[in-house]
C-alpha cells in the first residue's frame, strides 16, 4: 500500500440532521495540492471534515460487521428484496463465507461491504497533522482543537483495525517520496505495541480537545475529551481481556523476523490500567451532568411502561443525557426500518416497512427472569419445562403482553429489558408516533396475521422476535405505502457502558465487593432489575456465585450482553472475552414463522447450524496484500 502519494480529495457527501451544523458533509472540490488546502481556514476545515468522513458507520446494519457477522441477528435466505439490493456481505461472514481472496467487510482496503478504507483515513489524518500549523489567520486554540480531533481519529482508525485484525502496522507518519522500499513495506506490530501507540495518541489528543461540546446544535458528533477518555477506557479494557492478554492459542504467531506478536504472559496490571482509565472517564462525564436516561412523559404512564421506555429511549432519544458519544456520521435510519414490526391491522400490508431483522432464540433466552437472574438459575420459576409451551396473557402482564392473547410461555416472567428490547407474538408495543400515555398496540406474528409472514417472498421475520429497542417510538407506520422514521445519531458509547466496564475492571482487580456491585447495580436498577446481591441471594440456584471473581465475571458478562443487545457490542465482547468459540457454536433457531396455528407456530425451527473456528477471531488479510508486501504475515488459520 503506497502511503506517499498526494491526494485529490473526492468524497461522497453525507447527509445529517438539518438542525445541526453540517460539519461532516463539507468537502473541498477538485483541490489540486495539499498546499492549497492549508492556505486558508475554510479549506483546512473541510479537510478535517474529510478525515471525519472515514469514521466507520457504527449504526449501519450493513457496514458495521458487529451487527450481522455474529449471532445476534438473522434473516431469511435467500434475502432478495423486490426493487432493492441489500448488502449482506457481513452476514455471509456469519454463514461461514469469509475468505482470503476477497475478505468480506474489509476495512484494511475499504472493500466488500466496508464503509471506508481506514488506512486511507489514517493517511488523511497524518496530512492534516503535518499541515495544520501552516494555516494563517487562525486562533491557536482552534488549531489545537483540530489537531486533537485529527489525532483522535487516527488513533480510533488504528483501534478499529486492531479489533478486526489483531496486530496491525502502525502508521504514525506518512512515508515521503524519498522513502526506501523497506520503509514503504510496513510490518505488523505486536499487540502491546499497537495498544500503547493508540493510547499514547489518544492521551496527546486529550490535552488539546475541549472537555465537552459547548453547543450540541453546532458540534454534535465532534470529538471532545469525554469521548476520547471513554474510548481510551474501552481500548484498555479490550487489551486486558483474554483474547489479547496472555492468549496461548497464538503462542507461535510471529512476524517475518521472528518477533512474537502476542505476549504470552497474562498481565494483571493491564486491568489496573483499564480500571483507572474508566474511572477517569466516568469522573469527567459525571462532571458534565451525564446520567442514566429517564423517559420524560407529559401524560400518565404506568410505572412498568415507564421503566421499559427509560431503557428504550436511552438508545433512540437523540443525544439524551446518557449518550457520551453519538456518531452523527451514522444516523439510525435503515436499521430501524429493518427492525420495525407491523403493529396493527392497518399496516398489515405495508411495503415500506421491511421488518427483516430477526433475533435467534438463544439470544432471547439470555435475558433475565423478572427476578434478575438467568432463566436457568431462577429457583422460583421453572423455565426448563416451558420449551415450546404456550400461555394466555392475564391482567398481571397487561403492560407487557396482550391480555387474553396466547403466546410462548418463555415470554412471561421476564425482566423489563426483555420487553423493551424485543417484539414478539402478543407483545405490547408503545409507539407509532403516539404521545405518551396513548393506547398501546400489540403484535400478532403468526402467518397471515398482520405482523407475521403474509406468504410473500420478502419482508418477514424468520424467528418470531424483532429487535424493537432500535425503533424510535415516534416513528409512524400508518398506511400500506409509507413509513416515517425519526432518526437518531448512533449512540456509540452510553454511560451504562462505562459503568459496566468499570464493574468488569474492578472485579478483575479486586474481585466482588461493594464497589463492584455499585456500578452494575446502577445499570440494573434503572432497568427495573433487582440488585445483584438481592437477586442471587433470594432467587438463584447458585447464590454463592456473587462471592467469587469467576462467578461475578460471568454475571458482568451476562449483564453486558443484555444491556447492549443489538447495539453492536456483543460481537466485540464475545471475541475479547474469548467466548465466541463456545457461544457461536449454538444453532440459529426460531419459531416456525410459516404456520398459522399455535401448535405449528410454536415449534422450534433450526435455520442454520453455525460453526466457529479459532481463525475466526480475526479477519484474514487479503492475499493480494501479502503478495505486494512481503513483510506482512497472515493471521493464523487463514
Amino acid at each position: 500500500m503506497r502511503l506517499n502519494r498526494l491526494l485529490v480529495i473526492v468524497l461522497t457527501v453525507f447527509l445529517f440532521f438539518s438542525s445541526c451544523k453540517k460539519y461532516l458533509d463539507v468537502v473541498p472540490d477538485g483541490v489540486p495540492t495539499i498546499d492549497y488546502v492549508f492556505r486558508q481556514r475554510s479549506t483546512a476545515e473541510q479537510y478535517l471534515f474529510t478525515c471525519y468522513s472515514f469514521m466507520p458507520k457504527h449504526g449501519d446494519l450493513f457496514a458495521n460487521p458487529a451487527f450481522m457477522a455474529g449471532d445476534e441477528l438473522w434473516f431469511h435466505y435467500p434475502y432478495q428484496l423486490s426493487g432493492f439490493t441489500l448488502d449482506m456481505r457481513s452476514w455471509e461472514i456469519a454463514r461461514g463465507s469469509q475468505n482470503v481472496n476477497k475478505p468480506l467487510a474489509n476495512y484494511w482496503r475499504g472493500e466488500e461491504g466496508a464503509s471506508s478504507n481506514l488506512f486511507e483515513g489514517i493517511r488523511y489524518c497524518n496530512i492534516m497533522l503535518e499541515n495544520i500549523g501552516k494555516v494563517p489567520h487562525m486562533e491557536q486554540y482552534e488549531k489545537d482543537q483540530w489537531t486533537g480531533e485529527a489525532m483522535f481519529l487516527k488513533a480510533y482508525f488504528h483501534y478499529w483495525l486492531f479489533r478486526m485484525y489483531g496486530p496491525i502496522p502502525v502508521i504514525d507518519k506518512n512515508t515521503s517520496i524519498n522513502s526506501s522500499q523497506e520503509e514503504v513495506l510496513v510490518r505488523r506490530q505486536p499487540v502491546d505495541s499497537c495498544v500503547n501507540y493508540i493510547v499514547a495518541v489518544i492521551d496527546s489528543a486529550i490535552t488539546l480537545l475541549p472537555e465537552k461540546a459547548l453547543n450540541i446544535a453546532t458540534e454534535a458528533g465532534r470529538i471532545n475529551q469525554a469521548v476520547a477518555r471513554s474510548v481510551k477506557a474501552e481500548v484498555l479494557i479490550t487489551a486486558a481481556s483474554p483474547l489479547y492478554n496472555g492468549n496461548s492459542i497464538y503462542a507461535g504467531f510471529r512476524d517475518k523476523e521472528g518477533k512474537l506478536l502476542f505476549n504470552q504472559d497474562n498481565d494483571p496490571q493491564k486491568w489496573v490500567r483499564a480500571m483507572n482509565a474508566v474511572q477517569e472517564a466516568i469522573d469527567l462525564v459525571h462532571s458534565h451532568n451525564h446520567r442514566l436516561n429517564r423517559f420524560v412523559s407529559t401524560s400518565n404512564v404506568h410505572a412498568e411502561v415507564k421503566t421499559v421506555m427509560d431503557f428504550r429511549t436511552a438508545i433512540t432519544d437523540n443525544f439524551n443525557s446518557e449518550v457520551v458519544w453519538g456518531n452523527t456520521n451514522s444516523n439510525a435510519n435503515m436499521i430501524q426500518n429493518l427492525a420495525q414490526p407491523r403493529i396493527n391491522a392497518a399496516n398489515a400490508l405495508n411495503t415500506a416497512c421491511w421488518s427483516l431483522s430477526s433475533v435467534p432464540l438463544h439470544v432471547v433466552n439470555q435475558f433475565y427472569s423478572k427476578n434478575g437472574v438467568p432463566i436457568t438459575e431462577d429457583r422460583t420459576l421453572d423455565f426448563s419445562t416451558r420449551g415450546a409451551q404456550t400461555r394466555v396473557g392475564s391482567d398481571a402482564e397487561k403492560n407487557y403482553i396482550e391480555k387474553g392473547y396466547t403466546t410462548a410461555a418463555i415470554n412471561f416472567d421476564r425482566e423489563p429489558r426483555f420487553y423493551a428490547s424485543l417484539g414478539f407474538d402478543g407483545s405490547k408495543v408503545f409507539g407509532n408516533g403516539q404521545p405518551a400515555g396513548a393506547e398501546m398496540f400489540h403484535l400478532e406474528a403468526k402467518q397471515a396475521q398482520y405482523t407475521g409472514w403474509d406468504g410473500a417472498p420478502t419482508r418477514y421475520n424468520v424467528t418470531g422476535y424483532w429487535p424493537l429497542k432500535l425503533v424510535n417510538h415516534m416513528n409512524v407506520l400508518p398506511t400500506v405505502t409509507s413509513y416515517s422514521v425519526v432518526q437518531y445519531a448512533w449512540p456509540v458509547i452510553r454511560l451504562a457502558d462505562l459503568y459496566l466496564m468499570y464493574a468488569e475492571a474492578l472485579n478483575e482487580v479486586n474481585g466482588p465487593g461493594g464497589e463492584t456491585f455499585r456500578w452494575i447495580d446502577s445499570v440494573r436498577l434503572r432497568a427495573g432489575v433487582p440488585a445483584v446481591q438481592e437477586a442471587w441471594t433470594n432467587y438463584s440456584s447458585n447464590p454463592g456465585k456473587i462471592n467469587s471473581k469467576e462467578g461475578m465475571r460471568d454475571i458482568i458478562h451476562r449483564e453486558r450482553l443484555i444491556e447492549f443487545a443489538f447495539e453492536g457490542q456483543r460481537f466485540w465482547d464475545l471475541r475479547r472475552w474469548k467466548e465466541a468459540e463456545r457461544v457461536w457454536q449454538v444453532p440459529i433457531q426460531g419459531w416456525n414463522y410459516g404456520q398459522k396455528d399455535l401448535v405449528g407456530y410454536y415449534s422450534f425451527t433450526t435455520l442454520f447450524n453455525r460453526t466457529f473456528r479459532l481463525r475466526d477471531y480475526f479477519w484474514p488479510i487479503k492475499e493480494e496484500d501479502l503478495i505486494r508486501n512481503k513483510n506482512l504475515v497472515q493471521n493464523p488459520g487463514w
